[in-house]
């Protein structure tokens, strides 16, 4: 089992992010952590970090629906700037979730610090002047990472989440990044394999044993999440 692991860095480069992502490290609160492991209902489960290569990606049917669905909402990116809005829409979402986040945005992204070490961004979904879902991602050289998305109740239905984790990798795409990384999926608890929706063909894992992204494939997910055991 891999120990995990947490920097805290006083600057960061977008070319020094790239490299953290591109070792299967992410980012938490201020500082870049990695684990293989995550402890959930009471079980240990194996963790796989995902990427996607934007060159390969190809829209399927799911989100061709949830882009048509969102057209009669408004976008607009902005660099972060966390507002009581911002932090109201996040407590009406938080009381509609089964899980235990923090308690507001600003805690998710700064902790106790004051500086952002991260260049990051955000995207604002309205419904008119309503503001119904945020997402937030940082910026490297040649990838971004998705770190968090959140969306007023009533608008569950048109699986805002989803939709803003398209945008983002449509930012990427428009300022000619390759990587978008949405942070990780667990075998054998698939809570988290709704990241996967996007394109399962143009998915990657890494395998920190082997030290290299491979692409998405079932059958090597369950051979790397159940080694054989030693004679």
């Amino acid at each position: 089992m891999t120990d995990p692991g947490i920097y805290y860095p006083a600057h960061l480069t977008g070319t020094q992010l790239d490299l953290f992502l591109a070792k299967g490290w992410y980012r938490m609160g201020q500082g870049i952590f990695t684990t293989n492991y995550i402890v959930q209902d009471n079980c240990v489960f194996r963790v796989f970090w995902l990427r996607y290569n934007l060159s390969n990606v190809s829209p399927g049917k799911k989100s061709k629906q949830i882009l048509s669905s969102n057209q009669q909402f408004n976008a607009v990116v902005l660099p972060v700037h966390i507002t009581a809005e911002h932090e109201a829409l996040y407590t009406l979402y938080r009381s509609g979730i089964n899980f235990d986040p923090a308690l507001n945005v600003t805690e998710w992204l700064y902790e106790q610090q004051h500086n952002n070490v991260f260049d990051s961004y955000m995207i604002e979904l309205r419904d008119g002047e309503k503001l119904i879902a945020l997402g937030i991602f940082d910026r490297g050289q040649n990838s971004i990472a998705g770190i968090m998305n959140f969306y007023h109740p009533d608008y569950k239905k048109y699986s805002p989440g989803k939709y803003l984790m398209l945008l983002k990798m449509e930012y990427a795409k428009t300022n000619d990044i390759q990587w978008y990384y949405p942070g990780y999926i667990v075998y054998g608890y698939p809570k988290f394999d709704y990241k996967l929706f996007v394109d399962k063909t143009a998915a990657e894992l890494f395998f920190p044993e082997l030290n290299q992204w491979c692409l998405y494939d079932p059958a090597i997910l369950s051979k790397m999440a159940n080694p054989p055991e030693n004679p």
